[in-house]
């Protein structure tokens, strides 16, 4: 699983790289479908940084290899996380989920393979929090919402 999860990163960040970020929008949940895989995307409603801090493209997707029968959630910070540092992920302010990045990544994914626990607490939630850690030690909370998740999360599943 590892391995596969690896190849699996590096191909989902250069087909995402470009396309992703012009797909998502603050306060919404956008399907995109793709030849071999589709993704529901949203961009943070809410950030805050150190005033001065630049940062690149930050958004959250939850993607599906066509027929597949598991999705798959994954953070884009916009910067390269810290080596090492956990970054939470906070539903409704009362459930915590553990992401992490792969070899200082800007990308994050889950590190405990809680993806129907955290797709579950999405549909039921209003807000998700992401709090993360930069290379350099900045720290960063997006705020995203929730609204229209499972309508979107529905269309992935059905569409793809």
């Amino acid at each position: 699983m590892k391995n596969y999860l690896g190849f699996l990163v590096f191909i989902l960040t250069l087909a995402f790289a470009t396309s992703s970020y012009a797909d998502a929008k603050k306060e919404n949940w956008d399907f995109v479908k793709e030849t071999d895989h589709c993704y529901i995307i949203s961009a943070p409603e809410k950030t805050e940084m150190p005033e001065g801090k630049k940062r690149g493209d930050t958004y959250i997707l939850v993607y599906r290899i066509n027929k597949s029968p598991n999705a798959e959630i994954q953070v884009r910070a916009g910067y390269s996380y810290k080596k090492d540092k956990d970054i939470e992920i906070i539903i409704d302010n009362q459930i915590t989920f553990t992401f992490h990045s792969v070899d200082n990544d800007d990308v994050s994914w889950t590190k405990n393979n809680d993806e129907d626990k955290i797709i579950y607490a999405m549909k039921k939630g209003n807000k998700l929090i992401v709090k993360g850690q930069s290379s350099r030690g900045t720290d960063t909370i997006d705020t995203y919402t929730l609204s229209g998740f499972t309508l979107a999360y529905n269309q992935l599943f059905k569409d793809c």
